[in-house]
């Protein structure tokens, strides 16, 4: 018997997909006893060989031990998966993908049946699991004695932040730190189709959208400032009314490169309208309470 596993706390996890098999993986790695569930059996079997058990059922996987993890494919999975377990005096740790009403609703549920609730958003794809200063983490919210027990564990795959009481909260910053990544990747497949032609490579271009992407990045600490404050039009270095003159040039020089706009479009209207409701001495951080109104 492998002591040093039996001496760490034990682990039931439930879905196998690539998340929840990397996450399994680590764990196992760590020394961690681990009891594993997945819809599809198939996909268990190969963790037997690296020291997991696996159950028949979800709820006989929930029944092995006190900390429940699942990484399910949407919320509707996990109370389908847990209907038949018994969850009284456990630890549920949700890190399926969801929205934060989802959340809370989901943490009811689990105090209804007894448990404990803890809600997770993972910030990491499924190769930086496990892996050292990889920057990937996992947003908790929820019961914050939850993790205060089960920190330890929890961080073995990843860093662990904790987003607050609101058990909604993790998925909240989670949806928002990947809405900020799909508009910068819109921007990105925008400036690959722009220069897709063009005579320098790709590969040296990269590095120069990289660079500049890298530079601009920290105005993000600005636009906290300025929404904190209501304070929109000091230090600013480049007014929206500039700014909007110069959209024109991006537009046009989109036809001519035969681009869709498409993915910029919706932007630079926001722009221009904020300039229109007499916002041009600003720069872009008012918009933000324009698309809350």
């Amino acid at each position: 018997m492998d002591t040093n596993r039996t001496s760490k706390p034990h682990v039931s996890l439930l879905g196998l997909g690539a998340m929840g098999t990397a996450l399994a993986k680590t764990w196992l790695a760590a020394g961690h006893p681990v009891t594993v569930w997945n819809r599809t059996a198939a996909r268990a079997e190969p963790l037997a060989a690296e020291g997991a058990r696996i159950a028949a059922t979800a709820a006989e996987a929930a029944a092995a031990g006190r900390l429940v993890v699942t990484c399910l494919l949407d919320d509707a999975s996990v109370g389908e998966a847990l209907a038949a377990a018994d969850l009284a005096g456990k630890d549920l740790v949700d890190l399926t993908t969801g929205d934060p009403e989802q959340a809370r609703a989901r943490e009811a549920w689990a105090h209804a049946r007894g448990a404990r609730f803890l809600s997770g958003g993972i910030m990491a794809t499924p190769p930086m699991i496990g892996v050292p200063d990889s920057g990937g983490y996992v947003f908790y919210s929820g019961s914050e004695e939850v993790l205060a027990e089960h920190r330890e564990t929890l961080a073995v795959p990843a860093g662990t932040t904790y987003a607050g009481t609101d058990a909604g909260a993790a998925a909240l910053y989670d949806v928002a730190l990947l809405s900020a990544m799909n508009g910068m990747s819109a921007g990105i497949t925008h400036a690959f189709a722009l220069v897709r032609e063009a005579e320098m490579p790709l590969k040296d271009f990269a590095v120069l959208l990289t660079d500049w992407l890298t530079a601009i990045a920290p105005a993000g600490h600005g636009t906290a400032e300025q929404l904190e404050s209501g304070v929109h039009d000091t230090n600013v270095a480049s007014n929206l009314a500039m700014q909007v003159t110069a959209n024109a040039t991006l537009l046009r020089t989109a036809g001519q490169q035969g681009v869709d706009p498409v993915l910029i479009a919706p932007y630079l209207d926001l722009m221009a309208r904020h300039v229109a409701e007499g916002h041009g001495d600003e720069d872009g951080t008012g918009m933000v309470d324009m698309l809350r109104r």
